[in-house]
């Protein structure tokens, strides 16, 4: 396994090395100080704390809250950076990071996606609370504080959006978790995602001692064939007798919740996130196989409930929080021709922090700040999606073609088909290996070309450069002799030397296309609809290059085995999997297609 904290929302990602470009002694300049700060209802949450030597002037605070431990533990052991990356430390600020409620060394009951005002408390109010003890206590403060996260961090910073403290000037969710059932880590459109949701809880979502829980050590799979032993674990109702017994309680929540029930929707942050008073930058990745779909929608969400926020947003070609590991020249296959991770954070998050608990620089002045994919260049917009935008359709047709244009009409019915077998399903990478892989949306994929249970479409090489921006939305008319069944849509850059990159892929759970709380089966033979909305992309398909749309039904062990009959999957036997014939109908009334957004060529950079 390459790296399981990819796959447990990287619990690592605090703690990794400045990109500083020349050494900086942190425990020659800050002073390590630990707090236990009492919350309104008593409970107290540890809290490290590095104050600057240099007493000169006053300073800003800059607080990131995680599950994920604020180790090392003492006075005298110093971490080996501080802030969100680059120079922060040599900027200048009191570095405050907290176990959040029920995690390591703070008191309390930790909840997954804590809902609002639980028992009169919840994120918001812990932040508000710690902001107020630590203005009032921490000497040499300027009385500004700026907060910030990745993953599950970036969760907590949204979180402190919502009726924030007054001192809150500046707050940065990245990667941030947002809704779990519809596009963030653990599910996407009522589809389960495996092996990322399995490795998180085996790693972090065990009872610890008393009611605080920690992380541990990741999983031992005793192979790298992911495939294999996601395979051989058989059905999800299985797991907890095989591996969990009771000792992982998020798992459990997951299996008795599976549709968009109050649980799911308690924990949905988007709708609180109104009235935000602190400036925002969200920052997402467009590689990232976790939580794209929250940076997305924490952006959205503030622009239509808080139109008057300053408001702005960074999408890079990185992965799951790759921004703050590396210097983001590459990934998987791809390569950016430049460090984008060093930009981003000297040229963006830097300042947004420095003018807004500082006064220094103007600030940021465009709305979002996009990588331009396939053409490898930094764009700048005043609004994301780009208002510019044309709609276009992109038509599945007949001997696997693709055509803007739509299919004519026909007597003859118009379909392609293939058989779904759950015991052979469609690997979602080429190689060995037991999480998700950082960079799977950066692999070639060549991988799948030749299965029999995988359609490809392929159009002509574009004659001129052809850039697409904002969501992809595929609309399926499909059939299956099942009950049940998933769809998942490709859209790929064939490269001239026939690499194939996919620009953005996912899937759809038939039973959900209607409504995601109440879900219905298939009828055998029937057509349904299909429509479902794919994250963001902004990526230019180079002249010469060619479009490909694959189209399968199991995207394993990325995605969870669909048995292909209408059941309770999290507690179907192994008897419930079955084999299914799918068809895809491209007729002129039933035509299949994928919607994108694409920018007039006399756009400018």
């Amino acid at each position: 396994m390459r790296n399981v904290v990819i796959g447990v929302a990287l619990f690592v990602l605090g703690v990794q090395p400045s990109m500083a470009q020349t050494p900086f002694n942190i425990r020659d300049h800050y002073q390590k100080h630990e707090y236990t700060i009492p919350m309104r209802d008593g409970v107290k949450l540890f809290t490290s704390v590095y104050v600057p030597r240099d007493t000169a002037r006053a300073y800003p605070i800059l607080l990131t809250r995680t599950p994920y431990s604020v180790a090392p533990y003492g006075e005298d052991a110093y971490t080996t950076h501080l802030g969100a990356g680059g120079r922060f430390a040599e900027e200048g600020y009191v570095f405050v990071s907290q176990d959040v409620r029920g995690r390591y060394r703070s008191e309390g009951h930790f909840v997954h996606m804590t809902p609002e005002k639980v028992n009169k408390v919840d994120e918001s109010t812990d932040t508000y609370d710690t902001i107020d003890w630590l203005i009032k206590n921490i000497p040499h403060n300027n009385g500004r504080v700026g907060l910030w996260g990745i993953s599950y961090g970036g969760f907590f910073a949204a979180a402190g959006l919502i009726d924030a403290h007054p001192a809150l000037k500046a707050v940065s969710p990245q990667a941030p978790q947002a809704d779990w059932f519809m596009g963030d880590d653990t599910r996407h459109n009522g589809a389960f995602f495996l092996a990322s949701t399995f490795n998180f809880m085996a790693a972090c979502g065990r009872l610890g001692t008393g009611t605080s829980m920690s992380c541990g050590k990741p999983f031992d799979f005793g192979t790298t064939d992911g495939y294999k032993f996601f395979l051989e674990m058989g059905p999800l109702a299985s797991v907890d007798s095989k591996y969990f017994h009771g000792q992982v309680p998020g798992w459990t929540e997951f299996m008795e919740h599976g549709t968009y029930d109050a649980f799911w929707q308690a924990r949905n942050i988007l709708p609180h996130l109104r009235n935000v008073r602190p400036a925002v930058l969200t920052v997402g990745g467009l590689y990232d196989a976790n939580n794209y779909y929250g940076a997305l929608h924490v952006f959205e969400s503030i622009e239509r409930q808080s139109p008057t926020t300053e408001n702005a947003i960074v999408i890079g070609p990185w992965s799951h929080g790759q921004w703050a590991r590396d210097d983001g020249s590459k990934l998987g296959i791809l390569s950016f021709g430049s460090k984008t991770g060093l930009e981003y954070r000297e040229t963006m998050l830097l300042p947004f922090f420095e003018h807004h608990l500082k006064g220094k620089g103007p600030g940021l002045p465009a709305k979002a700040y996009v990588y331009e994919t396939g053409a490898n260049r930094w764009r700048t917009f005043q609004a994301w999606p780009p208002k510019e935008t044309v709609s276009r359709s992109i038509y599945l047709g007949a001997q696997g073609t693709l055509s803007f244009a739509p299919p004519a009409q026909s007597a003859k019915s118009e379909f392609d088909q293939y058989v779904s077998d759950p015991a052979h399903p469609v690997p979602s990478v080429a190689r060995q290996s037991t999480d998700m892989d950082p960079d799977y949306m950066a692999q070639d994929q060549r991988f799948v070309v030749g299965r029999p249970d995988v359609l490809v479409y392929q159009g002509e090489a574009v004659t001129e450069d052809l850039t697409i921006a904002g969501p992809v939305s595929p609309r399926l008319f499909v059939s299956s002799t099942g009950t049940d069944g998933d769809w998942i849509v490709k859209v790929i850059d064939v490269h001239p030397d026939g690499t194939q990159e996919l620009v953005r892929g996912d899937v759809m759970r038939a039973k959900f296309r209607n409504s995601f709380e109440k879900p219905e089966a298939l009828v055998p033979g029937k057509v349904a609809q299909l429509d479902f909305v794919m994250s963001d992309v902004l990526h230019t398909f180079q002249k010469g290059h060619r479009i490909m749309i694959q189209v399968q039904s199991s995207w394993f062990p990325l995605v969870d085995r669909n048995p292909q009959k209408f059941v309770d999957i999290y507690h179907a036997s192994a008897a419930d999997f079955q084999t299914a014939t799918q068809r895809i109908i491209r007729s002129a009334q039933q035509s299949s297609r994928v919607m994108v957004t694409v920018l007039p060529t006399r756009a400018t950079p």
